[in-house]
């Protein structure tokens, strides 16, 4: 098996700035954070996280770039968190907002036998809604 690409990650999760998970996984070991988005995917609620599908549709998140002497534990890591939670890691290409440059990176996508919850209008899992109101990270 050869070694993945070195690329950066798009998360539009709880990896996200100011979500659980980035400061549990990725603070300290990212050299660069920036607001970008994925176009030709849908997002969808999970159980406490969302899923990403390929479709009509944009998903707002963000571009981390590993800093390299974290980049294979942090595969890892991110490996193993995201396939026991039914994603599949992905290259697509992203658009990053302040240039509009598209950068090539890896994501976390729903694999096929995973139930998605309902869609979230917009792409953006920080402004979803809320059964009772506005929601927050």
């Amino acid at each position: 098996m050869t070694a993945p690409s070195v690329l950066p990650f798009f998360v539009y999760g709880t990896l996200r700035p100011g979500a659980y998970n980035h400061d549990r996984l990725l603070l300290g070991r990212t050299t660069a954070e920036e607001a970008a988005r994925l176009p030709g995917a849908r997002l969808h609620d999970g159980p406490g996280y969302p899923y990403a599908v390929p479709g009509e549709g944009t998903v707002t998140g963000t571009l981390v770039t590993a800093a390299p002497e974290a980049y294979g534990e942090l595969l890892g890591a991110l490996d193993r968190m995201e396939g026991d939670a039914g994603y599949e890691r992905t290259a697509v290409e992203t658009v990053r907002l302040h240039d509009g440059e598209t950068v090539r990176a890896w994501t976390y996508i729903a694999s096929p036998e995973t139930a998605l919850g309902p869609l979230i209008v917009g792409g953006d899992w920080f402004r979803r809604p809320a059964p009772d109101g506005p929601r927050t990270p």
